[in-house]
């Protein structure tokens, strides 16, 4: 009792230091963001027809903090998914390790990528619907807050869904799930990833459809590599089982 109170009590001393490297990388690339915000900031509105106004001092604390928050979410996935991989490596068998490394690289890189996605596709095309409608109407005048608040809505949300695909790898990997699984839920993962697509993007129908098809094409992607995953974790399984099996008969 005794051995596995002390066992567990190793566990969070050791999940306890990795989620503090994971909190100080977040600070460390936070300020990094914050001393380049006016860098980032001219390179967003660089073709913005109109100049972003403010109604307060609070509104430009607002944005500094926003552009820093994101260089430091983007920053610290890798650092974040590195620290995970330490943290279940003692469990993980070799050939699970060298597999589950793999992936770390791969989160920051579907990070961005779903970033970009959002940013240079998804947000352009529904401001743009978006501005077309009060054409001849209204004057357009952006906020700091208001417009930046809708970047984030149009490309946060991607960078985090990007990453379905390798998450799926990585569990499949680790016999957490299957592509089977993922099969026989599909219905309930569209019904879920249709409600995410109406929260994030504006309120009106062709935005819904825009965000919607690239969510179910991602989850679709992700069965069809947890197949190519889940065939090759059998494989080696029973490559590593015969390799067992012939070492104990020579010994």
């Amino acid at each position: 009792m005794e051995d596995k109170e002390l066992n567990i009590i190793d566990h969070l001393d050791e999940l306890r230091k990795r989620l503090i490297y994971t909190v100080i990388a977040f600070f460390a690339f936070f300020i990094i963001g914050f001393i380049y915000v006016e860098e980032i900031y001219k390179w967003i509105v660089r073709d913005l027809d109109v100049k972003l106004i403010v109604l307060g001092p609070s509104d430009i604390i607002w944005v500094y903090f926003t552009l820093a928050g994101v260089v430091a979410l983007a920053g610290t996935i890798p650092v974040l998914a590195a620290q995970i991989w330490m943290f279940v490596k003692p469990a993980l068998t070799p050939i699970e390790r060298k597999v589950s490394l793999s992936y770390v690289p791969a989160l920051f890189v579907l990070f961005i990528v779903g970033l970009c996605f959002g940013y240079f596709v998804i947000f352009p095309t529904v401001l743009s619907f978006l501005v077309e409608l009060g054409e001849g109407m209204m004057v357009t005048n952006f906020t700091a807050d208001k417009y930046f608040r809708f970047i984030m809505h149009m490309t946060l949300p991607f960078g985090v869904l990007f990453e379905l695909p390798v998450v799926a790898m990585f569990l499949t990997s680790l016999g957490i799930i299957n592509p089977y699984v993922l099969q026989k839920i599909r219905k309930y993962a569209y019904f879920v990833l249709v409600v995410i697509s109406v929260v994030i993007s504006p309120p009106d129908f062709i935005s819904d459809i825009l965000v919607t098809i690239p969510l179910l094409f991602l989850y679709e992607i992700s069965i069809n590599l947890s197949k190519i995953v889940y065939k090759r974790k059998l494989k080696k399984e029973k490559e590593w089982e015969e390799m067992q099996a012939a070492e104990e008969v020579i010994d």
